[in-house]
């Protein structure tokens, strides 16, 4: 396993991220648990999950995903001692008054919450699941800094944020003489590249980590054309693959082609090219069993030449940063 720092801290993380929302709805329990113990034994120390993960089809079991990463930890054996682990806030979590979002009182309860069912006393990494615009900054950083004065949480992060979002979070934290955020995470993968415009130039001005999720686009960038042909494709693991394959099919075809030319696994190319792109620290991860968190492990051994990153350019075209992306 590779390591770096998170951002601009000192903090170690592993290259690959565990990500758990399938935990509860797609993956079972103990499946779950093996899945963890697994990502140990590999190195991975990094796993990220969300208060309103584990939520069925008709919306319950908001939780569901925090309570069973809580029983793991439960069984010691320095399981929580040896994960950074990383939740979230800002979604429902009830039908009632301040159970979503991030005003304070809404904040201290998330929280508290979250270390119930995580069965831990403290959060390493706690990220804002979305912007809150009727919430002022002043106000989500006086209740961060409450929460890390207590020591229920350790660093802040931010999900799903814009760049001027970045900024003005980070310049009201500095005017506090508070560290602000750490990390962003954000939609990025070949298919999907609108942070590099405004979101990546802000997360390396002010040394906040990139962690990318749906890094696979849905299974987009696994190879889904070839498992397509084996008859191996899993239609219930990507629910939004067919309307995306059916608008970027040709691209995706020459895309399986390339790797094939390479003699790598399509996956491992995707994940292979986030690790090189500036501000990423750790694309998150999905996996549904031991065998599919074994296959991902291979990006961290797929070194890509100028030529190639050049070639992927031109399969799946990005963007400079603004505004010289669109303007002389």
């Amino acid at each position: 396993m590779e390591y770096t720092h998170l951002g601009r801290t000192g903090l170690t993380v592993s290259r690959l991220c565990l990500g758990t929302m399938n935990f509860g709805p797609h993956t079972e329990e103990a499946e779950a648990h093996r899945l963890m113990d697994t990502a140990h034994e590999r190195g991975i120390n990094f796993f990220d999950t969300a208060n309103s993960y584990g939520r069925d089809s008709a919306g319950g079991q908001r939780g569901r995903t925090e309570e069973i990463i809580g029983r793991w930890f439960a069984k010691g054996g320095g399981r929580r001692e040896r994960t950074v682990l990383a939740t979230k806030v800002y979604a429902d979590m009830g039908d009632w008054p301040n159970e979503s979002r991030l005003s304070a009182l809404a904040v201290r309860k998330a929280v508290e919450a979250s270390l119930r069912r995580l069965q831990t006393d403290h959060i390493d990494l706690y990220q804002m699941h979305h912007i809150d615009r009727a919430t002022p900054w002043e106000e989500i950083w006086q209740a961060m800094e409450v929460l890390v004065a207590q020591g229920k949480i350790v660093y802040v992060g931010s999900s799903n944020f814009a760049g001027w979002h970045i900024a003005q979070a980070q310049e009201t934290a500095r005017a506090r003489r508070f560290l602000g955020l750490v990390s962003e995470q954000s939609l990025y993968n070949l298919l999907d590249r609108a942070v590099e415009l405004e979101v990546v130039p802000a997360l390396q001005h002010y040394g906040v980590g990139l962690i990318p999720w749906s890094p696979l686009r849905s299974g987009l960038l696994g190879g889904i054309l070839r498992k397509e042909r084996e008859g191996t494709r899993d239609r219930s693991a990507m629910p939004y693959a067919s309307e995306l394959l059916a608008r970027h099919r040709d691209r995706i075809q020459a895309y399986e082609d390339f790797a094939a030319e390479l003699g790598a696994d399509p996956a491992d190319l995707a994940l292979a090219w986030l690790l090189s792109r500036p501000a990423v620290t750790a694309p998150i991860i999905g996996p549904r069993t031991p065998a599919y968190l074994d296959a991902a492990l291979g990006a961290l051994d797929l070194k890509l030449d100028q030529e190639t990153l050049d070639r992927l350019d031109e399969l799946f075209p990005g963007h400079r940063p603004a505004p010289e992306d669109y303007a002389w």
